[in-house]
């Protein structure tokens, strides 16, 4: 299994480097897959957008947008790197679970396909998305229930921690502070990620 979490993807070079290091082949010969489906804009979010322009940047042979909420997820069957873009957690999993793309991605990890999971889709590659309901509960619009996610890693990822301006509260506790809290009521461990932060998880 070859996972990079992130927070903001390929955001500097020590993390391309690292990316490029999971790799068993040249880029130039290899097929990457951006699933888009966790952000409204799709392909034309702007961080979906410089993901491409990374890769191609990066001398990948091809690289295709994938919305498994509207295509099937076996397209990803066919690819050497899979990268989930953020967006909303909530309605990733939800699609990720209706479109049968997380028996999909599971298939793929046990292979050794590198994924790259960015914010959300970070988050999703762990045992749930409690964390997300924790800190940002007004994002599920569609009520979902089963916080459970893909399960690929036993890492909690909380992104973006250096981000006091994304996480307020009205009651002024820091991110540190809430995490903590959380961390007591669930009894687990969160891995915290900066902007500029990533995990590797290679097993």
């Amino acid at each position: 299994m070859k996972l990079l979490l992130t927070s903001n993807g390929f955001y500097t070079d020590k993390i391309r480097r690292r990316f490029l290091g999971l790799l068993d082949a040249d880029p130039r010969i290899l097929e990457a897959a951006i699933i888009t489906t966790a952000s409204p804009l799709k392909e034309r979010n702007r961080f979906a957008e410089k993901a491409r322009s990374d890769f191609e940047k990066m001398g990948f042979r091809k690289v295709d947008w994938v919305d498994v909420e509207s295509e099937s997820p076996d397209i990803l069957l066919q690819k050497d790197v899979i990268y989930i873009n953020g967006g909303n957690p909530f309605f990733l999993l939800e699609q990720m679970k209706k479109s049968g793309a997380d028996r999909v991605l599971a298939e793929l990890a046990q292979k050794g396909t590198v994924i790259v999971g960015v914010s959300a889709g970070a988050v999703l590659l762990g045992p749930d998305i409690r964390i997300v309901h924790y800190f940002t509960p007004q994002l599920n619009v569609r009520n979902i229930e089963d916080f459970s996610a893909l399960g690929l890693t036993d890492k909690r990822i909380f992104p973006h921690y250096d981000r006091e301006d994304l996480f307020r509260e009205a009651t002024g506790r820091t991110i540190e502070e809430r995490l903590r809290l959380f961390e007591t009521i669930e009894s687990c461990i969160v891995t915290r990620l900066n902007d500029d932060g990533f995990l590797v998880v290679e097993t």
